[in-house]
């Protein structure tokens, strides 16, 4: 029986496992409804999708972002999985700006390369892996990633990837609006991203 917690859990896999390997098991999972399984950092970790409060917010970001969204790309918070073999990572963005013909595949999986965008809703029990891991990994290819700290009330907007990581960044508080570059070039409204965010830190991690 696996048990299910609000905070990420990593499932143990055969140590001698390749990314290939990895990326079968994760495929092949039968997670529960509101979750996705993610590689990260040579493990296969299963995580609650967002939290219900977070819906408005979400739903005010996709509206904006797609309305800029570059010719022939797609705007999503659907659970699919992109990979990023170099890195050996598998991330499922809380939304998504990626080129639509990536899905005419027949796998489960899209590349990561094929990303304009990716969006992350971080709480405590993700931040970790949101600021480190991704920001990592979506700065080396990703052109634009946006990074809402929703304990904290802020965005913040990251772009111009290298094979180091971001190059420019600047973030502002939620009610702010705040400059997405290109291949989007638009001011987003971040009015209405706040919500209240029940107890406290120590609750998100029991």
């Amino acid at each position: 029986m696996t048990v299910m917690t609000e905070r990420p859990r990593a499932i143990d896999t055969p140590p001698s496992g390749s990314f290939e390997d990895m990326l079968r098991i994760v495929e092949g999972l039968d997670t529960p409804a509101g979750y996705k399984a993610e590689l990260i950092r040579g493990k296969i970790v299963v995580s609650p999708w967002s939290k219900l409060r977070y819906l408005r917010p979400m739903r005010r970001l996709r509206e904006q972002v797609e309305a800029h969204a570059p010719d022939g790309h797609v705007t999503e918070t659907s659970p699919f999985l992109f990979v990023f073999p170099r890195s050996e990572r598998g991330y499922g963005p809380d939304l998504f700006v990626a080129d639509e013909s990536a899905f005419d595949a027949e796998g489960r999986h899209a590349d990561g390369t094929a990303l304009s965008l990716a969006a992350e809703l971080t709480s405590d029990s993700t931040k970790d892996v949101d600021w480190l891991d991704k920001m990592e990994t979506y700065g080396r290819v990703v052109p634009v990633y946006l990074l809402l700290d929703m304990r904290v009330g802020e965005i913040n907007v990251l772009w111009d990837p290298s094979p180091k990581g971001y190059r420019s960044r600047t973030n502002v508080p939620f009610g702010r609006p705040v400059r997405i570059p290109a291949p989007f070039d638009f001011e987003l409204d971040t009015s209405g991203f706040a919500v209240e965010e029940a107890g406290n830190p120590e609750d998100e991690q029991r």
